[in-house]
């Protein structure tokens, strides 16, 4: 082993960006495997090299055998491992460093090889674990090519996958578009290591907001939560424990420039920015945005908030199919129903007219409980020769009916 062998490992460290160590320790690898696979060792092999010597040395486990040895680059007699351990017994591996002078073509072909596939390895284990390092970060890359409904897309040392059900049904990424995803998972393949990236994932506009307002990134503002339906609008929620700072101003920037950044990466998906409150009254109330003067009714045990919006605010406050309340819903964590001033005037009047129905009711119930306006019926009378009663109806006698005259039929 001479300098320029040493001068290629320091190179390929420098390209592979793979520390000068696993790369001895690789090669020592390679060359251990490369001995056994030359002289049919089953024993173990250990390799050291010396960079300052440019050397290195080979320690070989032999079997010690009764009788005549049969591979003298696995077996040895006992008489011979008795000088290098004086306990040795028959059976027994007993480590001796060897000199392989006749390192052949093959075994260094061999050596090659195995060192080859170890440093592809120790690059892809490297890869993964950068990559699985940045899971949930957003990595810039460049749309290549579509298979089977997925897009590939070129994040640098690797091309990541973006899924059919990760993708925004309303974006086009056609080939050559610089786009920016969001890390979601690293997988180990055969063929290393994959990345799966998405575009509809609610964490997208998180990251996208910290790469755009430095108030985010440094803290000083804290997006509380997100929601999102992707592609065609989103809410966060933005909080600062700094009375200075206004946060909903910090993400909307000087005339709207660092939302709009937002927007044009996420080709012109809306995004409410709203003002986040311990208060839930308050809350819910900015998380329905853009309608404004509601009214807000907290159930704490149900987790549930009845809204009271102006008739003009109702059909911003629901939003295109309910897409505004779903949203405020997904935001705060809390049920919202509701309601405009007019509807709730109606149900607070048809509940008042059947109070009253009601009441009415009851009045001419009562007023009717003497039999007075109620149609005499005969009841069955007892062995006494008194009538039956049937519960709140009138109680008519034996004696009352004998008063009554009916007269006899007579032909």
């Amino acid at each position: 082993m001479n300098a320029d062998f040493i001068d290629a490992l320091r190179q390929i460290e420098k390209e592979k960006e793979i520390p000068f160590a696993t790369l001895l320790k690789t090669l020592e690898v390679a060359l251990g495997k490369a001995y056994k696979k030359e002289y049919g060792i089953t024993g173990e092999v250990v390799v050291h090299i010396d960079t300052t010597k440019s050397s290195f040395k080979l320690s070989a486990e032999k079997l010690v055998v009764d009788g005549d040895v049969m591979n003298s680059h696995a077996e040895m007699t006992l008489g011979t491992a008795q000088k290098f351990n004086p306990d040795a017994q028959i059976g027994d591996m007993i480590p001796v460093e060897v000199s392989p002078e006749h390192f052949g073509r093959i075994a260094a072909q061999t050596a090659r090889q195995v060192m080859m596939q170890e440093f592809r390895e120790t690059e892809r284990e490297k890869v993964f674990d950068e990559y699985n390092a940045r899971i949930g970060e957003v990595a810039t890359g460049v749309v290549q090519r579509h298979e089977n409904g997925n897009v590939y897309i070129n994040i640098g040392k690797l091309e990541a996958l973006l899924p059919v059900q990760e993708q925004v049904p309303t974006e086009p990424y056609r080939f050559n578009d610089r786009i920016k995803v969001y890390l979601l998972e690293v997988r180990r393949s055969s063929r290393g290591p994959q990345v799966i990236v998405s575009r509809s994932h609610p964490s997208l506009i998180r990251r996208l907001f910290e790469l755009e307002v430095p108030e985010i990134a440094d803290g000083t503002v804290v997006i509380k939560s997100v929601a999102r339906e992707a592609g065609a609008r989103s809410k966060i929620a933005v909080m600062s424990d700094d009375e200075k700072i206004d946060p909903v101003g910090a993400c909307v920037g000087h005339r709207g420039a660092r939302v709009q950044a937002v927007v044009s990466e996420l080709y012109d998906e809306k995004i409410d920015i709203v003002r986040w409150s311990p208060n839930i009254q308050q809350f819910v109330a900015e998380s329905l945005s853009p309608a404004k003067s509601v009214h807000v009714k907290v159930n704490e045990e149900k987790k549930s908030c009845f809204v009271l919006v102006p008739d003009n605010m109702l059909s911003l406050a629901i939003g295109k199919s309910g897409q505004n309340v779903r949203l405020a819903a997904r935001l705060t964590g809390w049920r919202i129903d509701i309601r405009s001033e007019s509807q709730e005037a109606k149900a607070a009047f048809a509940k008042a007219a059947e109070e009253v129905e009601q009441e009415e009711r009851e009045k001419a119930l009562a007023e009717s409980g003497g039999g007075r306006g109620k149609a005499v019926e005969e009841l069955p009378t007892d062995e006494s020769g008194r009538a039956v009663a049937y519960g709140e109806e009138v109680t008519i006698t034996a004696d009352m009916l004998s008063a009554l005259d009916f007269g006899d039929d007579e032909e």
